[in-house]
């Protein structure tokens, strides 16, 4: 029976994921573009967003081990007001017409994605095990609201202000506002002895486990071949195709929507046909997205290779954080979390830079 409690708290997670991901959308969508607008020379356009990859992988550690000192909540609230500074630093950099300060910004921005990864983690820490995947799986379908609003606010923003994209930046400040709120009615328990004070193993150990090596490995290896697909789609679509920026934006928004709305029923294919099954369908799906990439240039070609890139990531990440659940002891959760997103967004990193 699942608690009334667990649901509320799962119910503002997956608002807070919302949230989340309608910034996350909106800064896909406008990254690479505003690097390529203030970019030195058009092969520097990715550095923005691999900034906010590196910081993003930068910042999981530290957000893991903070949240296992003062609790979910207020690591959460200190991560979102770090992403608000970021957000006006990025926007003031692209008034004043300065690459470096753009690049700064989208790095202090990171640190949001990166506290927010960890909704997930608070969703899994929170379920009985028999409902760990569909927790996990109902709080990153909140994702799929910022797949609609993302890229609709991205096209009503972009030119807001006289200097393109910084309104965008801006904007994002206005939705981390409305996490905080949303945050402050969180109710998880604070970390107990068994995980403030239990036993732990050295860390090395832990990663060698089959079960790590596993969930670790294809966690990072979708994330990256997502993001690598859509971090390099606006910019081939818009600057080397010359398709006008909303077919971009909706061709990301269709990719987004895609990423999310399995969670729905992801959850419950893990527990009818198992992890390992589901992955290794998530996968396939990624092949199949790739194929048709490499195919053609169409719009239409966008909009399948994206739509079928969300959808495999989907099946693979769920799969990859409940399949980690299995890893770890709870004195072990923060650093064991903390050490998988590192790894997952390291690679991610590395993508965003071969964009």
């Amino acid at each position: 029976m699942i608690l009334d409690s667990t649901r509320r708290n799962i119910g503002l997670l997956s608002v807070c994921q919302a949230l989340l991901f309608t910034n996350n959308s909106t800064t896909i969508a406008i990254n690479v573009l505003a690097g390529l607008a203030l970019a030195p020379v058009p092969e520097m356009a990715s550095v923005p967003p691999a900034a906010w990859l590196v910081g993003t992988a930068l910042a999981t550690v530290p957000a893991s081990l903070l949240m296992k000192r003062l609790g979910r909540r207020a690591g959460f609230m200190i991560g979102t007001a770090v992403g608000m500074v970021g957000a006006a630093v990025a926007a003031y950099g692209l008034v004043i017409h300065a690459f470096w300060l753009l690049s700064l910004g989208t790095l202090i921005l990171g640190a949001y994605n990166a506290v927010g990864q960890f909704y997930r983690f608070a969703a899994a820490d929170l379920a009985e095990p028999a409902f760990k995947s569909k927790a996990i799986g109902y709080v990153l379908a909140g994702g799929l609201v910022g797949g609609i609003l993302g890229p609709a606010l991205s096209r009503s923003t972009v030119d807001l202000l006289p200097a393109r994209y910084a309104g965008a930046y801006l904007s994002l400040i206005g939705f981390m506002v409305i996490a905080l709120a949303v945050m402050s009615r969180l109710r998880i328990p604070a970390p107990g002895a068994a995980e403030t004070r239990g036993v732990q193993r050295p860390l090395v150990r832990i990663m060698a486990q089959p079960v790590f090596i596993v969930a670790a490995a294809s966690a990072a290896i979708s994330y990256g071949i997502m993001n690598l697909l859509m971090l390099s789609t606006p910019l081939e679509m818009t600057a080397v195709c010359g398709y006008p920026y909303d077919s971009a934006a909706s061709v990301i928004s269709a990719h987004v929507v895609a990423m999310f709305a399995p969670s729905f029923f992801t959850g419950a294919l893990i527990k009818r046909f198992g992890i390992l099954r589901i992955m290794t369908a998530g996968a396939a799906v990624l092949l199949t997205c790739a194929l048709i990439a490499f195919w053609g240039v169409s719009i239409a070609h966008f909009f399948w290779a994206m739509s079928l890139l969300g959808l495999g990531w989907n099946f693979v990440f769920i799969g990859a954080t409940t399949l980690l659940t299995e890893a770890y002891r709870p004195a072990e959760r923060a650093k064991t979390q903390g050490i998988n997103d590192l790894l997952v967004f390291g690679t991610t990193m590395t993508s965003a830079l071969s964009a």
